[in-house]
């Protein structure tokens, strides 16, 4: 049997083995601003799938992140609205990274450097599987949606917009 290729630990993967998450381990190549439409395709998943880690802020920025599916666009409009903010932005990559501790483009949801609200699109949660940055560029982790919530304490929301 082919050993599989192992990949050394992030706070992330700390994490989840921390709380006994059973996850799968996707290294792909990792493209600059090819987003989750490279990963997908190196995955031979479905980007719908493939849930993207933004670091936003509040109008007092106070850092959040969300969970969105790879292939829809977060309504910052109807985010604000769902959590009770009067507005919702990105934060800018230095902070991003500052507040996550990862680097753009490997942000993971879990094991960040400061602890933040986490709002996950609800329909993610229907989902069987999941495939979310499991804290480095270029590395995925397959996970069960339902962990997001008992993990991360994450907040069902609606926010999405095709893309």
């Amino acid at each position: 049997m082919a050993k599989k290729e192992h990949i050394s630990e992030t706070p992330a993967t700390a994490l989840l083995r921390k709380h006994h998450v059973a996850f799968s381990e996707h290294p792909y190549e990792y493209e600059e601003h090819g987003g989750t439409a490279v990963s997908s395709q190196a995955l031979g998943v479905d980007e719908h799938h493939v849930v993207k880690t933004l670091v936003m802020q509040d109008e007092a920025a106070k850092p959040l992140i969300v969970l969105m599916h790879g292939d829809c666009k977060v309504s910052t409009k109807n985010l604000a609205r769902n959590i009770g903010c009067k507005s919702v932005e990105p934060c800018r990559p230095e902070v991003a990274q500052r507040h996550s501790g990862y680097m753009v483009g490997g942000t993971s949801p879990f094991g960040t450097k400061k602890a933040m609200p986490v709002y996950v699109e609800e329909s993610i949660l229907a989902l069987e599987t999941i495939y979310i940055n499991g804290g480095r560029r270029g590395y995925l982790v397959g996970i069960r949606p339902q962990i997001l919530l008992d993990v991360l304490g994450a907040r069902p929301v609606h926010c999405a917009l095709a893309d």
